[in-house]
């Protein structure tokens, strides 16, 4: 009995979004086609980026790491997804799970850090413009880039480390479209308590901490520009920061929604509409948020077309 209760899985099983085989079809083409947009708009503007030399400073540096983390946030979740709509087993590995979520959860983090570090780069550069080029230097801006995947990674390592300590044994089927890590707990023989209360630990800390800096940040910024004389200076500065702000409030609406419950608990159909929203909607809307009120950008564009 005690060898038979150790029998573990070797694989899982993701039910998927919908449980309608009618639906399958429909739902592969719109997230395929959603999947290409998000490729196509986030690893063009890193490009885009790359090749002109006019937005080789350290604002649009951030920018292409932001659209980087998007891309890997996206493929770590979608490409698996398409798969499962078009093919009878659902079935993904033990290992292919646990990378799915360590990938995952390593470039959610990356982005929240990422946030801070556009905010704080907004701050410098409209609050003290004169010494944006001294403090924003190239050093400083590889240190805050690495430093965001370094905490990322470290912090998805932590969860994995945890993870692979429990026992799976009895149930093999996860009630959701991809490895999330709440569903893993669910179907678990071993006692997930701890895990439970880091990932709600862990999350509240990066999340809350993460969006109180830049909530200062932009507090000071909208300060600074609200006492600009200069209308168009401050209509760019505006612009801008609109930009950033339209995503934090995507981005970490879904978040707090999804690990933070400010409320009552959403149920699974709730959980899998906010999973959806900032795993394929945020990485798909946020080239296209930074990109079409950006003239430099825009600019960049056009003088790649006319070449």
């Amino acid at each position: 009995m005690a060898e038979e209760n150790k029998t573990l899985v070797n694989e899982f099983i993701l039910t998927g979004l919908t449980d309608h085989p009618e639906l399958q079809k429909p739902l592969f083409l719109v997230f395929l086609v959603t999947y290409l947009v998000t490729m196509v708009g986030n690893l063009g503007l890193m490009a885009l980026i790359c090749k002109d030399p006019h937005l080789h400073t350290p604002m649009y540096s951030f920018l292409g790491s932001l659209a980087f983390a998007d891309a890997c946030t996206s493929s770590s979740v979608t490409p698996t997804m398409l798969i499962n709509f078009l093919s009878e087993n659902h079935e993904i590995s033990f290992s292919g799970c646990i990378a799915q979520f360590y990938f995952f959860g390593s470039y959610a983090t990356t982005e929240c850090f990422l946030l801070v570090v556009m905010a704080y780069d907004r701050y410098v550069a409209i609050c003290n413009p004169l010494l944006y080029s001294v403090v924003m230097s190239n050093r400083l801006c590889a240190c805050l880039i690495s430093g965001s995947f370094v905490i990322g990674f470290i912090h998805s390592a932590i969860h994995v480390g945890l993870l692979v300590r429990l026992s799976f044994c009895r149930s093999n089927i996860i009630q959701y479209f991809y490895c999330e890590i709440l569903q893993l707990f669910k179907i678990s023989c071993s006692d997930p308590t701890i895990n439970i209360l880091l990932v709600i630990v862990f999350s509240a800390f990066v999340q809350i901490s993460t969006f109180m800096m830049i909530i200062i940040s932009y507090t000071c910024v909208l300060s600074a520009i609200l006492k600009k004389k200069s209308e168009k200076g401050r209509s760019k500065a505006l612009s801008t920061c609109s930009a950033h702000l339209l995503s934090v409030s995507l981005f970490y609406g879904t978040l707090f929604l999804m690990y933070v419950h400010p409320g009552s608990v959403p149920t699974e159909e709730q959980n899998k509409m906010y999973s959806v929203f900032y795993t394929i909607v945020i990485p798909l809307l946020n080239p296209f948020i930074y990109s079409l009120r950006n003239k430099e950008v825009i600019g960049a564009l056009r003088k790649i077309m006319k070449k």
